[in-house]
């Protein structure tokens, strides 16, 4: 009986002091989760088409046709609790209508890089860098006038570069950014167009009989305020919507004064390859001001008060992603 129990004994005292090390084995043994920088690419093209043909039309009306081309491409690299986002986004369209000269409809030529931090891994508050290239590609102009450019490649040209927080989620899908501190400059880099103080910059200095003094600034400095906020979301099903809106205010000049962009975009999926698009454009830029002909034989204008810029587009075409 004593032998039974002596066994019995040793068996219990071995499964005590053996189950500790059993447990730490298996904990050993289970690998961590590998946290890998994760690189993600995303390229959209696209082409909307608008075409309007008349025959013996009674009402009247001439023939038109209009293209709008735009590339769009994504780079993000994701590691922990760092993001780095950039964007490519190109779009050129023109119109043609019957016996009249070709017209440019839409023009841009952007790029945006933001670095992010967070504390941890459950924060939805990031420490935000970011930066903003923003131009046009070809000669804009006041049609049916063509003889003289309004607007040229850097002509203008707009840089934004800032720090501050950004709030999101999903940060590639909907973000709130605030910087309390941005530095945005304005590029008119053509001596004609900056002579006559376009887009801001201070214009050229000339004595009574007209004789240049001074050549206008190419450049145009600022240091203040950015808000941005930019959403991307399926509305229904095959519908989705992407709006994108700043705001900006100088603290040395005209603090208190708000230039806006906004843009938002419809996309109608009809399939892979078919899509239509609805978008509007707002802008308001006080240093944008109007200018009114007063005598056009003398080619004289006047400059008068910043208004409101708007642009709508409806459009149906191809889009494809690679």
């Amino acid at each position: 009986m004593k032998f039974y129990l002596s066994i019995l004994f040793c068996l219990v005292v071995h499964g005590v002091f053996a189950q500790p090390d059993s447990l730490y084995i298996q904990k050993k043994a289970k690998p961590e989760k590998e946290i890998v920088p994760v690189w993600e690419q995303k390229n959209k093209a696209g082409l909307d088409l608008n075409e309007v043909s008349f025959v013996n039309w009674s009402s009247g009306g001439s023939n038109s046709i209009s293209a709008i081309l735009n590339l769009a491409s994504s780079l993000s690299y994701t590691y922990k609790d760092f993001i780095w986002n950039n964007t490519l986004n190109t779009r050129y369209g023109i119109n043609q209508q019957e016996s009249q000269p070709l017209k440019k409809t839409d023009d841009l030529f952007e790029v945006n890089s933001t670095l992010g931090y967070k504390k941890s891994e459950s924060s939805k508050w990031y420490y935000s860098a970011r930066f903003n290239f923003k131009t046009q590609f070809a000669n804009g102009y006041s049609y049916p006038d063509t003889s003289k450019p309004i607007s040229k490649f850097l002509a203008p040209g707009y840089m934004f570069f800032g720090g501050g927080m950004e709030y999101g989620k999903n940060i590639k899908e909907l973000s709130f950014y605030f910087s309390p501190l941005t530095y945005k400059a304005t590029f008119v880099l053509d001596e004609t167009l900056a002579n006559a103080g376009a887009f801001g910059v201070t214009p050229a200095v000339y004595d009574a009989d007209g004789n240049l003094i001074k050549k206008g600034d190419n450049v145009r400095e600022e240091l203040g305020i950015l808000i941005t906020n930019s959403y991307e979301m399926e509305v229904l099903k095959n519908i989705k919507v992407k709006s994108t809106a700043s705001l900006y205010t100088d603290y040395l000049n005209s603090f208190g004064n708000i230039d806006v962009d906004w843009e938002i975009y419809f996309d109608f999926k009809v399939n892979n390859f078919v899509k239509a698009s609805l978008g509007s454009h707002l802008k308001y830029d006080n240093d944008v001001k109007n200018q009114v002909v007063i005598n056009e034989e003398e080619d004289e204008y006047e400059q008068r008060g910043a208004k409101v810029q708007w642009r709508q587009l409806l459009g149906i075409g191809v889009v494809v992603d690679f």
